[in-house]
């Protein structure tokens, strides 16, 4: 049902915990699913220089934010606008059509931190 690298992100998460000083923290939420996740990101002259994070959610979505985390780790955030749910998808080998959903709210989290730090 799952690819081998949503099971390894799910079964092995990166950057998984909480940040007490972080630059940004954002929760976005799934109403429809019940899916949560909480983004914690310090940016420092513009870069991503740490992120983590927390799912309360499906396997897909522990694996769409650890994905996610490790993609824009050591980036400059002026370049992350452009990461998209299909490109997450892609990373990890496909998402069966009903946990798409996970890949949208990664994508929610990061553009919510992106907009966080551009004020």
């Amino acid at each position: 049902m799952y690819s081998e690298k949503v099971l390894e992100h799910f079964h092995h998460p990166r950057n998984v915990g909480e940040i007490p000083d972080a630059t940004v923290v954002v929760e976005v939420s799934n109403p429809v699913c019940g899916d949560l996740i909480k983004l914690w990101v310090v940016a420092s002259g513009g870069t991503i220089v740490e992120v983590k994070f927390k799912v309360q959610g499906c396997i897909p979505a522990v694996a769409c934010a650890s994905w996610l985390t490790e993609a824009i780790k050591g980036k400059p955030a002026a370049e992350l606008g452009a990461v998209s749910a299909e490109q997450i998808e892609a990373a990890l080998g496909g998402l069966p059509p009903a946990s798409r959903h996970a890949s949208a709210l990664a994508v929610t989290a990061l553009r919510q931190a992106l907009e966080k730090l551009r004020r």
